[in-house]
């Protein structure tokens, strides 16, 4: 019996050792990692195609609230923003922004300048001889001067009668504060000399809000610049590009 048995023992030892070697030759031949056909795992997705992107918003201009943003016409690309010191104040500041790709929005072309405006400062509902300046957005439609043209893009009234003399409030001499000036269309009509003294909302309301040349002290209702950002300005505006004054105090502004 115990000859018989061995013959038979080492058949089944060496059966066992050549099956468990395929086996193991099966299983290493599959590619490391890869899953078999049963297996339900799904493909690796990178984790940025799956995380949305946020879309890049247009600039706008630093300080105004949505109220202001909204009186800005869309055809609108120049905006003269002037931000007073304060509701009472008669100091303010000038910066020029512009907005040629409404993909990237507005972006500031020139600026800061320091500038004046009436001499009680600002009123969102102007009065002839408040000496206030009017709030809000108004359109630039319209220069001219006692000088002639120095190159401005927007038409340009030359005329005697933008000739002024006396003093200001603080005693400083006005020669020469109209020998440029850009009308604010604040209760005016678009498209005329800003000498035209036109009131569609009634005399009762001012007029004759001018961008003009700075004398050194505050104004009856104006914004006033020195002289070399004036031409500056008026080499600038582009009527082509519908430009806009933004004016007001700061917290006004902000609304």
């Amino acid at each position: 019996m115990s000859v018989l048995r061995r013959p038979y023992v080492l058949f089944v030892a060496l059966f066992l050792l050549v099956a468990g070697c395929s086996a193991g030759a099966a299983e290493t031949s599959a590619p490391r990692g890869a899953a078999g056909p049963e297996s339900s795992a799904a493909p690796s997705v990178p984790p940025s195609a799956s995380t949305p992107v946020a879309p890049v918003r247009p600039a706008e201009i630093p300080g105004l609230g949505p109220q202001t943003r909204a009186q800005i016409p869309a055809e609108a690309r120049q905006a003269v923003v002037v931000t007073g010191d304060g509701v009472d104040s008669n100091r303010s500041a000038v910066v020029l922004y512009t907005r040629d790709d409404p993909d990237i929005g507005w972006r500031p072309g020139a600026g800061p300048w320091s500038a004046h405006n009436g001499m009680k400062g600002w009123s969102d509902h102007h009065l002839a001889d408040d000496l206030r300046s009017p709030v809000g957005v108004f359109g630039l439609t319209d220069a001219g001067g006692r000088l002639p043209d120095p190159g401005a893009l927007l038409p340009y009234d030359e005329h005697p009668r933008f000739a002024v003399s006396g003093e200001g409030f603080f005693g400083e001499p006005l020669d020469g504060s109209f020998d440029y000036v850009v009308a604010i269309n604040y209760n005016r009509v678009s498209g005329v000399s800003p000498l035209d003294r036109t009131r569609p909302l009634g005399e009762e309301r001012g007029g004759g809000i001018w961008l003009h040349v700075d004398h050194g002290g505050p104004t009856q209702g104006c914004v006033s610049l020195p002289e070399d950002r004036m031409t500056e300005l008026l080499r600038t505006l582009d009527p082509a590009k519908h430009p806009v004054i933004v004016m007001g105090d700061a917290a006004s502004l902000s609304r």
